[in-house]
């Protein structure tokens, strides 16, 4: 019987793991240490993130392939025929994919990095039909952590009833 406890025991911690290993890992740190996170364009003003003027042109193209690929960005609207096609510059290009990741991201200052070829300003940098985007909200962009609540007191409960089920 003890040996049944303790496979139980670690089935459940197994089962405990893999539900928790698609999620991030976040650290709680004391808001006293760490300054505001999300957006903070209600404390700063609003900012957009271009490209950083001096870049590179390959550097600068790296990090627009990153931004449309794995940074998810539509980059639909920097493509021929698009709002934002002219100028066909990769400074251009690269300043409107930087922003949008930047504004849906966050709009901290490491969603403005790129492998530093981009920068805030609070210039608007939009122009004739193409609009730069702004956050969708003023008070913050930051994830809700409420998903993140661990199933570990579910996960007991059911070992519980387990238990308490092949005893009886």
């Amino acid at each position: 019987m003890r040996t049944q406890f303790w496979i139980f025991l670690l089935l459940l911690l197994l089962l405990n793991f893999f539900c928790q290993a698609a999620r991030p890992v976040m650290t709680i740190r004391p808001e006293s240490l760490v300054g505001p996170q999300g957006n903070t364009t209600f404390l700063d003003g609003t900012t957009w993130c271009v490209a950083r003027p001096g870049a590179s042109q390959a550097e600068l193209q790296r990090a627009l392939d990153w931004a449309c690929g794995i940074g998810r960005v539509d980059c639909s609207v920097i493509e021929r025929h698009g709002d934002c096609y002219e100028p066909d510059t990769i400074v251009s290009h690269a300043s409107f994919a930087f922003n949008a990741y930047y504004q849906t991201n966050g709009n901290n200052r490491i969603a403005c990095y790129f492998g530093g070829t981009a920068t805030l300003t609070k210039i608007n940098p939009s122009y004739g039909k193409c609009s730069y985007d702004v956050s969708k909200s003023e008070v913050s962009a930051a994830k809700s952590l409420s998903k993140y609540k661990p199933r570990w007191l579910l996960l007991m409960c059911i070992g519980l009833l387990f238990l308490i089920s092949r005893r009886g």
